[in-house]
């Protein structure tokens, strides 16, 4: 028998007041697969990623990991299911050094004391860099002196690092340059060799066919259809996309 996905979404719907955001949505995300949510904006799909990351969940609907339910009720919840979440904001704490951003919420210290142990934290941080081809004067370095790119990769390096299972992107290179955004889908590809499930989130079409195994589409949230990347043309993708092709 073949393993239980790594993500599992059962008949979700999310509500905010008299709006209905996502209606009667369910996928499958499996180890090793890379999962694209597409559609304009407004279809639910950043609502999506924050109910799997435990900032907004469900009104109704099941989440299972590994085959068992679960209650992601805070992202606290959602990170000890081994689930990481690269923002669309990065999430980064901009006037903090590097490698305070990659141990946030998770700062090494000395026994006994309890003092921050920089020192491991910098080492780490580097090692860390340096695995991603994460280019950065230094790990000292303030976040707010970085570019668009090192600041992603430093987002994308810290899911790496503490991601056991799943890790979200909502549109992870959205603001970068060619070069940049190469150097981020390697690192995407790199996820996908060490097993984890990936379900990202993309306006790119030409980044959706070249990274993804499946693609869903989402309009005005309703699952429209999910996809066989190899198999499906762009052209039915935007239909499914626009509503022509409803």
């Amino acid at each position: 028998m073949s393993a239980a996905p790594v993500l599992a979404l059962r008949n979700i719907h999310r509500a905010f007041g008299g709006v209905v955001a996502i209606q009667d949505f369910s996928l499958e995300v499996k180890a090793g697969e890379i999962v694209a949510l597409v559609g304009d904006n407004g279809a639910g799909k950043s609502t999506l990623v924050k109910i799997v990351a435990g900032v907004q969940p469900p009104t109704s609907g099941e989440i299972l990991i590994d085959g068992a339910a679960v209650e992601l009720k805070d992202p606290g919840a959602s990170q000890a299911r081994g689930i990481q979440v690269v923002y669309q904001d990065l999430a980064l704490a901009e006037r903090q050094p590097v490698y305070m951003n990659m141990f946030l919420g998770r700062e090494l210290t000395w026994p006994v004391i309890g003092k921050l142990d920089r020192r491991r934290m910098i080492t780490e941080t580097e090692t860390m860099m340096r695995a991603l081809d994460v280019r950065i004067p230094s790990a000292r370095a303030l976040v707010k002196d970085l570019s668009g790119g090192q600041r992603q990769g430093i987002a994308i390096a810290r899911a790496t690092h503490w991601a056991s299972k799943l890790v979200l992107m909502d549109e992870p290179t959205a603001a970068l340059g060619i070069a940049e955004t190469e150097k981020v889908e390697r690192n995407i590809e790199s996820l996908k060799a060490r097993n984890l499930a990936i379900l990202i989130v993309s306006h790119n079409l030409d980044q959706v066919f070249r990274l993804a195994d499946r693609i869903c589409v989402l309009r005005r949230g309703r699952q429209i259809g999910v996809r066989d990347a190899r198999s499906v043309s762009r052209n039915e993708i935007v239909s499914m996309i626009t509503g022509l092709a409803a």
